[in-house]
């Protein structure tokens, strides 16, 4: 029977089936046929041939790059090639990489900007217009601050220390008593104040590589800044919410580290431009102690953010010269 069976199943097909096995077969072929290709525009073929082939051009280097400073090692490996930590309460140098190098410093400049607002007692409610004065110039960046945009100063504040918004900024600058040019001067004038001898501002944003200073001078200035709580308070808000015409909104932080919980942030900023590479300043409280730490001139969109990092998790594990007597000597080896 096994051997009928496989008979039967080897016997040649007859006509009609191999008909009908023949049409079936071409239609699976049909059906498996590819489309042909839209013919193209022939306007569509001429544009793509006359369009300009474009160049990628490399980044420009930052100041630090061609000064050589990320040769300058350190234990931490930092990417940042300026890195400097310090105690707010007794100045004990915890941590020192290249700290007296003189580098553009970009939006760390609105730092300053703020500083100078807070002090002169400039009403926050007043309201102030974005006019086509407050565009970038430098850089020619956009902004979501139309012009024409009316916010009050308080608001201008707020996102230029959050957002880091350069036409909030350049419109703080410009409403000063005396305008833009007495602005610029009382910034240049409040860093020597200060000790700020290796700092130099040419406008309120940071936008300019003119605007430079060193971390040490820097530190100065976080340590004097911390002092007025609306800068503390603006500059570590995670979100603000400003109504732009008919539309609430929303402006989100540049340093991701204000809504980590293992954080204690009191204060921040960030800035970037090719000339100065990332960078952030803050202050924050680690092992009970509150500490300043500057970061200029990093490599990498988020190597700022990494070496703060670092520097935390250094300074809280036992090698950390907090968490032992001989602090100071650890101090002064890193410093070297």
């Amino acid at each position: 029977m096994l051997l009928t069976g496989l008979t039967a199943s080897l016997a040649p097909v007859q006509p009609a089936q191999a008909a009908t096995a023949s049409s079936s077969s071409k239609a699976k072929a049909k059906t498996v046929r590819k489309a042909k290709p839209a013919p193209r525009s022939p306007r569509k073929v001429a544009a793509r041939a006359a369009a300009p082939v474009r160049e990628i051009v490399p980044a420009k280097p930052s100041f630090g790059q061609m000064y050589g400073l990320h040769d300058t090692e350190d234990p931490l490996d930092l990417k940042s090639s300026v890195a400097f930590v310090v105690d707010q309460d007794t100045n004990e140098v915890l941590f020192s990489k290249n700290p007296q190098a003189v580098l553009p410093i970009a939006s760390i400049t609105k730092l300053m900007t703020a500083l100078l607002v807070v002090e002169a007692n400039q009403s926050l409610d007043e309201k102030l217009t974005i006019s086509d004065e407050d565009k970038d110039t430098e850089k020619f960046t956009g902004s979501r601050l139309a012009v024409g945009t009316t916010l009050t100063r308080g608001e201008l504040l707020h996102l230029a220390l959050m957002s880091s918004e350069n036409r909030a900024a350049h419109a703080l600058g410009r409403n000063y008593p005396g305008g833009l040019e007495a602005f610029v001067a009382a910034m240049n004038a409040k860093a020597q104040s200060l000790g700020m001898m290796d700092t130099h501002y040419v406008e309120p944003t940071g936008l300019s590589s003119r605007n430079q200073s060193s971390a040490k001078d820097l530190a100065a200035l976080v340590k004097t800044a911390h002092q007025f709580p609306l800068i503390r308070e603006l500059s570590t808000s995670p979100e603000y919410t400003v109504a732009l015409g008919r539309k609430q909104v929303r402006f989100g932080t540049t340093n991701g580290l204000v809504r980590k919980s293992d954080w204690d942030i009191g204060l921040q900023k960030t800035g970037f431009i090719n000339e100065a590479g990332q960078c952030l300043v803050m202050q924050a409280q680690l092992a009970g102690r509150k500490l300043i730490m500057v970061f200029l001139d990093s490599a990498g969109k988020y190597s700022r953010i990494g070496d703060a990092e670092r520097v935390r998790k250094w300074l809280t594990s036992t090698s950390s010269p907090l968490a032992t007597v001989s602090a100071p000597t650890a101090a002064t080896v890193l410093a070297k």
